[in-house]
């Protein structure tokens, strides 16, 4: 059974020609990149090249870019880079939890945290945003785009009435590199962003790797204490291997977007997966209907099903599903994103998130399109609130 892989957002699969970028760098040309000598020195300009290659997706200065770990370090960064007690951070309710956790941190260390409301469709207003800040306002942290609904958020215009006010401005965009066009030039539509993270396995780079974008002139305290690495914005040894793969990943993420019709192709599937389920199965639905969305997302309830039961009933089947967020996997509580859009709970652990990658396939959507119906007419078929519903509609 050839497995179908629908759970982008958690994880992407590495693409071949990334492997291949990587491999010698993990075997043969194995030279620390601040070592002088001839091994070091091509580490050095593997890592020079890569850096190149992710300003030129992210439409930025090479010297703005400091390779992290990942997306959760690069989004501490931003945070705890910036921020010091008696500041004033806002940020949102639906922000993915590398970037709430952190502010909870920073509430218990001295500094003010406003959390904005979403409305229902995962939509965070740049009117809630402007009538949140306060004159010691720091820095504003909204997401690109949401990990589980995939809703666009107007980091555009948040990011401009953040600069108006003299506050510094970073978003997450872990889930929107690569399947977005993203510009921040002095000219593009991200140009009053300070700061902005990125994950290279939300992009088909191998995981524990990352980047932040930090802007010119913006002081960022580090994390980390050691070497002068990043122009001494993350100490650290270089991950030269996972720092090439995020190169090559950049460099085919920006061939794919360069014309739309890669991301097209995309949305194509993912509406085709999210119309028929709709069709095919009664008392469903899409979280964040209405928001523009990242072409790849879909998040569906169906009432009456437990999101778990569903993931493992598919898993079973050989299709790989989300019921929200990997990283609160194995979590009791509902998604903090759902429920923050107004879900009831019950809605809420009905609700699986498909997310679809590059590599899928026509053939897996519709096989996809078979097995997810069954599932779910299986699992109804055992709960007594179905059966009491369909019992009710039938008098």
């Amino acid at each position: 059974m050839n497995r179908i892989y629908l759970d982008a957002n958690a994880t992407t699969p590495l693409l071949p020609g990334v492997f291949d970028a990587m491999r010698p760098f993990l075997l043969d040309q194995f030279g620390n990149a601040s070592s002088i000598h001839q091994p070091g020195q091509h580490a050095r300009a593997a890592v020079d090249q890569a850096r190149e290659a992710v300003a030129r997706l992210l439409h930025c200065r090479a010297s703005e870019i400091v390779f992290t770990s990942g997306g959760t370090e690069s989004d501490n960064l931003a945070l705890f880079g910036v921020l010091k007690p008696g500041d004033h951070l806002i940020t949102s309710r639906i922000e993915h939890h590398a970037v709430l956790h952190a502010a909870e941190a920073l509430e218990q260390r001295g500094v003010d945290v406003t959390y904005l409301p979403c409305d229902g469709a995962g939509m965070v207003s740049p009117e809630s945003l402007a009538q949140a800040l306060r004159a010691h306002t720091r820095l504003v942290s909204l997401m690109l785009a949401n990990n589980e609904t995939g809703a666009i958020q107007p980091i555009a215009e948040m990011a401009s009435i953040a600069k108006a006010h003299g506050a510094l401005f970073h978003t997450d965009a872990v889930q929107a590199a690569g399947k977005l066009p993203i510009d921040l030039s002095t000219k593009g539509a991200l140009a009053q962003v300070d700061l902005l993270s990125v994950s290279g396995h939300k992009m088909y780079a191998p995981q524990g790797t990352g980047v932040l974008f930090v802007r010119r002139n913006v002081r960022l305290a580090p994390l980390f204490h050691g070497g002068t690495h990043e122009r001494q914005r993350r100490a650290g040894t270089e991950n030269v291997a996972g720092i090439v793969a995020l190169g090559k990943a950049a460099e085919l993420a920006q061939a794919w977007l360069s014309d739309g019709s890669g991301a097209a192709e995309l949305a194509r599937l993912r509406d085709r997966l999210e119309r028929t389920l709709l069709a095919r199965i009664p008392e469903s639905g899409v979280n964040g209907a209405g928001a523009e969305r990242t072409p790849n997302t879909a998040n569906l309830y169906f009432d009456h099903v437990e999101a778990e039961a569903l993931v493992i009933a598919l898993d079973l089947k050989g299709i790989s599903v989300s019921g929200g967020s990997a990283c609160q996997s194995g979590a009791t509580e509902p998604s903090h994103v759902l429920t923050a859009m107004g879900l009831a709970p019950a809605r809420a652990r009905a609700s699986v998130r498909f997310s679809l990658s590059r590599l899928n396939t026509a053939e897996e959507i519709e096989r996809a399109l078979t097995v997810v119906p069954e599932a779910v007419e299986r699992l109804r078929s055992l709960s007594p609130a179905w059966k009491q519903a369909a019992a009710l509609a039938a008098v």
